[in-house]
């Protein structure tokens, strides 16, 4: 997969069908009894509210008999008046109360969804690979999971219930229009037509502006991330009118492609607001004329009840036309939840695979090689053997394959060929959580997690009481800095440990990493942020730390490296040279002897 930057719309590997929408439905299935209260109540709302158009003829019927023909009494109709408008009262208290019920169990369902959809989501970030995140912005990732999810909370919340409630108001409107009169109802009806070909019109339109929003919104968003992680290096090299400028252009490319979408939203609902208009015009037009020929099917309460279903008939229909709206917003938004969700895991647990016995430490690699991408070899069939308990040093130059050869033994990523195999068994066969809890890596850049000093130690082993966290600390020379903190192992951090050194940082990782107890232990520049005085003192930790544990560490510092049990000399994703330092420095014109006698001489 081609990395993804943060000026390049994401195009989609596949295109939105309705299957998506059916998957989007087995979300809202766990919730389907309280759907089915919601939407029963609400149609016996709709049916209940049919009845006071029906109330407004008998009223204007009953006053036009009071006060034109004298058939009905005063009396008589001040009686019916007030009967009607007391059902009236009471239908509404009743659609009110079943409104707020409505509300209650929508939001519900709606937020339920929600929830589980982003749980599935997050869980299968966690299991997708590092090739995942090493072809996509992070920015871009985290947007799926809050924004985009966020933006569908309408649709299940209401839309759906909204929807099916409608189409029933819909039938119940027509059917009432049909008892009053027919052909005031195919008045009404006329407008259908128009309003369909404008949806067709408008639908492929709206549903690519909307991809196009998306992708803008996903653009600005990872660059947000980044500028935020990155602020620090944006103040040094003074880049904050730059960056500003930039960010200028990917926000008004947002706004634009959100002004575009919303531009097809806006034109349904001035559509079927003149189309109402239009057939009302046309019935008043008609009725008055019926009226003024002494039609007697035709009564000013039949036109006042007529006109009040002729305009509820199109409440529905705007509301489902602003269901479709957000359909097609939410469509745009479906395709990249799910296309994450159906991000392959490459690195998984095979059928059948065991779990891994309590590893000894021996490591071999048997011609491993391996590719990032299709065609682009990094590593060349590099071959090795380590027994128990032996400290392995690996350098070369930047780029040499020293982190693809350590991550391979982790599973971060597969082999493209050969085998890796710890005490004999291959690590494909067993699964990747019983392999990778008997391991600890360590990584130049360690991460520290918000929170106090002794959550992050204790990260890699929840069960540690407080003295195994402090024994851990003591271990890497790490307790006397986190003492002389205001609150000691109690001190709480900030995300990414700011508020720490580089080498505290690291040190914090140290102690993290002795407290997992790791049968197996990588340290990738794990040194590299510590200064030259605390890695004195550090050396006797680390000598204590590799006690019995096979490791590998990849650094430049010849104190780090030199009392190695072997070193290999990595270039060219292949072993060059090795053995011990005293082996390689007997090596005329051998690599590890110029890295040597360069740092000798820079030191010097």
């Amino acid at each position: 997969m081609a990395r993804n930057k943060i000026n390049q719309d994401e195009d989609l590997e596949e295109s939105f069908d309705l299957e998506q929408l059916k998957r989007l439905g087995s979300y809202v299935g766990p919730f389907r009894k309280k759907l089915t209260i919601a939407v029963v109540i609400m149609i016996i709302s709709s049916g209940l509210s049919m009845l006071i158009p029906i109330f407004m003829k008998n009223v204007m019927d009953v006053i036009s008999k009071t006060l034109f023909d004298g058939t009905v009494s005063s009396d008589e109709a001040i009686r019916k008046i007030i009967m009607y408008a007391v059902l009236t009262f009471l239908i509404s208290v009743v659609c009110a109360i079943i409104t707020r019920e409505k509300i209650k169990l929508t939001s519900q369902v709606g937020q339920g969804v929600i929830y589980n959809l982003r749980r599935e989501l997050f869980i299968h970030l966690q299991e997708l690979p590092f090739s995942y995140f090493d072809d996509k912005p992070h920015g871009k990732i985290q947007v799926r999971v809050v924004n985009y999810v966020n933006n569908l909370s309408d649709l299940l919340s209401n839309g759906i219930v909204n929807t099916i409630t409608d189409i029933f108001s819909m039938i119940f409107i027509v059917v009432f229009m049909l008892y009053l009169n027919v052909k005031f109802t195919l008045v009404v009806l006329c407008g259908m037509p128009i309003l369909a070909f404008v949806i067709v019109f408008i639908k492929s339109r709206q549903h690519k502006a909307w991809q196009v929003q998306s992708n803008k919104q996903s653009n600005l968003n990872a660059y947000i991330a980044e500028s935020v992680n990155g602020i620090r290096v944006t103040q040094s090299f003074v880049r904050e009118d730059y960056n500003t400028d930039y960010f200028n252009v990917l926000n008004g490319e947002a706004r634009k492609s959100w002004l575009t979408a919303v531009k097809y939203n806006f034109i349904l609902w001035p559509m079927i607001n003149n189309i109402n208009v239009l057939s009302n015009c046309v019935i008043y037009i008609l009725g008055i004329a019926w009226l003024s020929r002494g039609n007697v099917e035709i009564t000013v309460g039949l036109l006042v009840a007529f006109i009040g279903y002729a305009s509820r008939f199109w409440q529905p229909i705007m509301t489902l036309a602003n269901f479709y709206n957000s359909l097609l917003t939410a469509v745009s938004y479906l395709e990249r939840i799910f296309e994450t969700i159906d991000a392959p895991v490459l690195v998984k647990d095979k059928e059948g695979a065991g779990i891994m016995p309590p590893i000894t430490g021996e490591v071999e690699y048997k011609d491993v090689r391996f590719a990032y991408e299709d065609g682009v070899e990094i590593l060349h069939g590099v071959s090795f053997k380590v027994k128990p308990g032996e400290s392995y040093a690996i350098v070369g130059p930047t780029g040499a394959g020293k982190t693809t050869i350590v991550n391979l033994i982790s599973r971060f990523y597969n082999v493209t060929s050969g085998e890796i195999l710890i005490d004999g068994v291959n690590i494909e066969d067993v699964t990747i959580k019983s392999l990778r809890t008997q391991m600890g890596v360590m990584m130049q850049d360690s991460f520290i997690f918000s929170g106090t000093i002794k959550d992050n130690i204790r990260y890699g082993n929840k069960d540690a009481s407080d003295e195994d966290v402090i024994r851990a600390a003591k271990t890497v020379c790490a307790h006397d800095f986190i003492m002389s903190l205001e609150k000691g192992y109690e001190t709480e951090v900030n995300e990414r440990g700011s508020r720490l050194s580089a080498g505290q940082r690291q040190l914090i990782s140290f102690a993290r990493a002795v407290l997992a107890d790791p049968k197996i232990l990588i340290l990738d520049e794990a040194t590299a942020a510590i200064d030259t005085e605390t890695e004195i003192l550090l050396q006797k930790g680390l000598a204590e730390m590799l006690k019995g544990r096979t490791s590998f560490i990849i650094a430049h510092r010849l104190s780090t490296i030199r009392n190695a049990d072997c070193i290999m000399y990595v270039d060219h994703g292949m072993i060059e040279e090795r053995g011990t330092h005293e082996e390689l420095m007997k090596i005329e014109n051998g690599n590890y002897r110029r890295l040597c006698e360069s740092q000798i001489s820079a030191f010097e």
